[in-house]
């Protein structure tokens, strides 16, 4: 039996038009890995696409990496629709077509004879993509409208689940799950590596090497390996442009991203069990309005110090209600954190509401 390096250099090998994906939220580490397995397989002639659903936000945060633009939000033009007509008795004067309400009418005009309705055949074509490879997805929902929109097609076509999250939910046809790689970016590393490292260019290196210090924070969290540390020596001899990257990393934040960065650091309580929390009111956020994936990146630097710290659970405490915003940390699910007051979101983030008393609500929270 092949191992699951040489099935997914297989799988590749056969496939010539390839779609890559990673989640709706975005994680840095995830973009920026799908983007370098991209622009490798161009090297390699196959057509690659890289796609997820619209995040204009988080996009324009890494407009640094090479390959960025390129990214689509939409499958568009999946599979295409073939009507068949048979011309073996009759030849073809001339087609056109015409739109009546919502019928789209063929008009065929034979050059002698006629045609019969039993000349007439349809069928569904093959899907536009060979090969779907999934980077740091842990579960095909987590694709969002990319997934719900067209179930058919990732259940009919091969796909390789690449992640080093034990969450992973192993759904695709091979999956190289490697819990041991601190990042994506080093388990696409290393398939590269054993492809074909001369044809790991500056780019490619770049964006590897965005995809470790961004989710490392610059190498001050995380299950940080000298694995890690090698790996990332070898992609800046490779030409990886670490200043660039830094530069982007600590690049000024917002006035208003800072004075909630006070609040949080103001009103933060470190619990044994490994859960960081903070109660905030309403009013905090009036003047200083701040979005989730602000919130994350905030959440993302402020506790990157703190090593035994699993979820960071921020109550926003409001005149009937609570909001609740869980953030994981490591490989703890933020969603089943948040499972008791119907959470929505992924492992990484999620939201809820409870109309309980803060006081009731913290004792069962933190019992």
């Amino acid at each position: 039996m092949l191992r699951t390096g040489e099935q997914i250099s297989k799988q590749i090998d056969k496939a010539s038009n390839i779609l890559l994906v990673f989640s709706s939220d975005w994680e840095a580490d995830a973009v920026a890995a799908s983007l370098a397995l991209s622009l490798f397989l161009n090297k390699q002639g196959k057509t690659t696409t890289v796609a997820a659903i619209n995040n204009e936000k988080r996009k324009k945060s890494y407009i640094f990496l090479p390959g960025i633009s390129d990214i689509k939000n939409h499958l568009n033009h999946l599979r295409k629709f073939i009507v068949s007509l048979n011309i073996s008795k009759t030849r073809v004067s001339q087609i056109k077509y015409v739109v009546d309400k919502n019928q789209l009418n063929f008009i065929v005009s034979p050059k002698d004879g006629w045609f019969e309705a039993k000349d007439v055949s349809s069928r569904a074509g093959s899907f536009r993509y060979d090969l779907i490879i999934s980077v740091g997805v842990n579960d095909l929902e987590s694709l969002g409208e990319l997934y719900d929109k067209n179930i058919e097609f990732f259940y009919k076509t091969p796909l390789i689940n690449l992640s080093c999250q034990a969450s992973n939910e192993e759904f695709g046809q091979i999956n190289y799950i490697d819990i041991n790689c601190s990042t994506v970016s080093e388990l696409i590393y290393n398939i590269l590596k054993s492809r074909n490292e001369l044809l790991i260019d500056e780019n490619i290196a770049t964006n590897l090497l965005a995809g470790i210090i961004l989710q490392t924070k610059n190498f001050k969290r995380g299950k940080l390996t000298p694995e890690t540390l090698i790996i990332t020596s070898q992609l800046i001899k490779l030409g990886g442009r670490r200043e660039e990257i830094i530069k982007e990393l600590y690049r000024d934040r917002r006035i208003s991203d800072l004075k909630i960065w006070g609040k949080i650091l103001q009103n933060l309580k470190v619990e044994k069990n490994g859960l960081t929390w903070v109660l905030l009111n309403e009013s905090d956020f009036e003047q200083t309005p701040i979005n989730l994936d602000s919130l994350k990146d905030l959440i993302d630097e402020l506790m990157s110090g703190l090593a035994d710290t699993e979820v960071v659970l921020i109550l926003i405490e409001k005149k009937d209600e609570v909001d609740l915003i869980a953030f994981s940390l490591k490989n703890v699910s933020a969603l089943n954190c948040l499972k008791k007051y119907n959470g929505q979101g992924n492992d990484k983030v999620a939201v809820a509401k409870s109309s309980d008393g803060i006081k009731d609500l913290l004792s069962q929270l933190l019992a």
